[in-house]
């Protein structure tokens, strides 16, 4: 079986097509045959050693990627009666666990990571859904504005941001946004109300639209405490990092990591219908043979992308 992989930690140039033995679906559990498989920055956080921590006891060959979209070809003994072989699914893939991540011609995932696809999606466009739309849901849930509040979204122009802005909206909340000038209406297509420019300066922006601050604040650009600022006083903070404060004036900081959520099959499920009610939109920057993983990983790391690489398995 054909998998993108590496065994040491390093560059894009330790990326490497591997053969691996093909998995077997055990109780529980579903095989997919991947057709596309997303990448995203914690793809290269695993290649560069960060996700080392993680998985202490694993040993190489490491195979990134969190993100599936593809047909079931195999259900394990038990596995969720909601799922038939043949269907198209997308999937969270724990990278750190034994079986490692989604660039793979063939992976194996718990039933409740998996769901139908998004209808009249193609596989490319649906593996770059998951990760991210769920991400924005946590940091959203976690700031727990009530309808008809105000929250400010930071990178929104990303792929986490912008998933951000449209679930704000669809939870009836004002969103403001931040924005490159060549993003402006980018961001607004999300649906943002207000729309500042980015930058080490976009707190005090925020102030200038809200002196008192906002009482929710995704930071989609990892900004940290040049953001703070934008908070109000008792007001919540959704990292997307890690970064888990401290904020001052009684600001809540909540570290997000999706990771914790691969299991929550009715929230995965939520977000595929929100594509089909046309709530989030899907972006895909371009796709590549799964070959190029290499090239894929060193434009990520350039920066300037709008949307998501994906990686053709099919």
């Amino acid at each position: 079986m054909k998998a993108i992989g590496l065994e040491e930690f390093g560059d894009p140039d330790v990326l490497r097509v591997l053969d691996l033995p093909e998995p077997q679906a055990g109780p529980g559990e579903v095989r997919i045959r991947v057709h596309a498989a997303a990448v995203n920055p914690t793809d290269v956080m695993l290649r560069r050693g960060g996700h080392a921590v993680r998985m202490p006891d694993r040993r190489p060959p490491f195979v990134p990627g969190m993100d599936a979209a593809g047909v079931i070809d195999q259900l394990g003994p038990g596995a969720d009666g909601r799922l038939a072989v043949g269907q198209r699914v997308v999937a969270v893939v724990r990278f750190t666990g034994e079986r490692g991540g989604a660039y793979a011609e063939r992976i194996v995932v718990p039933a409740a990571s998996v769901v139908p696809a998004p209808e009249k999606v193609d596989l490319p466009a649906a593996s770059t859904l998951l990760m991210n739309a769920m991400t924005a849901r946590l940091a959203l849930d976690a700031l727990a504005v009530p309808p008809g509040g105000t929250v400010a979204v930071t990178g929104a122009a990303g792929a986490v941001g912008g998933y951000a802005v449209e679930l704000a909206k669809a939870d009836g909340l004002t969103v403001v946004a931040d924005a490159s000038p060549r993003d402006v209406e980018r961001v607004r297509r999300f649906g943002a109300d207000h729309v500042v420019e980015r930058g080490p300066e976009v707190a005090a922006r925020i102030r200038v639209l809200l002196p008192d601050g906002v009482p929710g604040l995704v930071d989609g650009s990892d900004q940290t405490t040049e953001v703070v600022p934008a908070v109000a006083d008792g007001g919540a903070l959704a990292a997307l990092r890690g970064w888990p404060g401290p904020a001052g004036r009684s600001i809540r900081v909540h570290p997000v990591m999706v990771a914790d959520a691969i299991a929550h099959t009715e929230r995965l499920d939520a977000l595929c219908r929100q594509v089909e009610a046309g709530v989030l939109t899907l972006h895909v920057a371009g796709v590549l043979p799964a070959e190029q993983a290499a090239r894929a990983h060193r434009l990520l790391e350039a920066g300037g992308l709008r949307g998501r690489l994906v990686l053709d398995f099919s």
